[in-house]
Formats: C-alpha cells, structure tokens, sequence
C-alpha cells in the first residue's frame, strides 16, 4: 500500500509542479537570463547525469570500463562521427575492457 500511496503523491508532485511551470509570467520567461540558464540546464543536468553513471558505483568513485568507453565516444565525437557510431564505439570499447580485464 505504501507504494501506490508514493506513486500517488509523486503524480501529484508532478502534477503541481507543471501547474506551477504554467503560472509564471511571460514576462519573467523572456528575459535573457532565464533563457540563458534554460538553455545551459539541460546540457549541465545530461553532463552530471553522465559522470555519475560512469564513475560512481553505490557511493564508491571507480574507474573502470565505463570510463573507456566514454573516452572512446569522447574521441570519436571529436572526429566528428555520426552518433551511431559514436554509441557503437562507445560499446565496442567498453566490451572489450570488461572482456580484457575478467
């Protein structure tokens, strides 16, 4: 029961703040550095979203495969390659450190 009733107040949470979203001033939506900052959160959140999933485990800093992988998407994004290949190179590197080293 206790699930449903935090499924509950989490759509309701939600819910809330999309009202809340729709209630701000226009105003206040075109002035530039709420545009700048909407523009630059999304790329900030997607970067340490990124970092987290690659280098943190439980609450323990690692460096392992992940972070392989990463740089091999990091190389191939300079190279300027499509993101496919981009995701795949980040796989394939990957895969073959955690095939390496057990």
């Amino acid at each position: 029961m206790t699930v449903w009733i935090a499924v509950a107040v989490t759509a309701l949470g939600c819910y809330a703040v999309k009202l809340l979203g729709l209630s701000v001033p226009t105003g206040l939506l075109e002035r530039p550095l709420v545009r700048r900052l909407a523009a630059l959160v999304p790329v900030a959140m997607l970067a340490a979203l990124t970092a987290i999933q690659t280098f943190g485990s439980g609450r323990d800093l690692v460096v392992d495969a992940r972070a392989a992988g990463l740089a091999a998407a990091a190389v191939a994004l300079l190279l300027r390659a499509p993101f496919l290949v981009v995701v795949g190179a980040a796989i394939v590197v990957t895969a073959a450190v955690r095939a390496l080293t057990g």
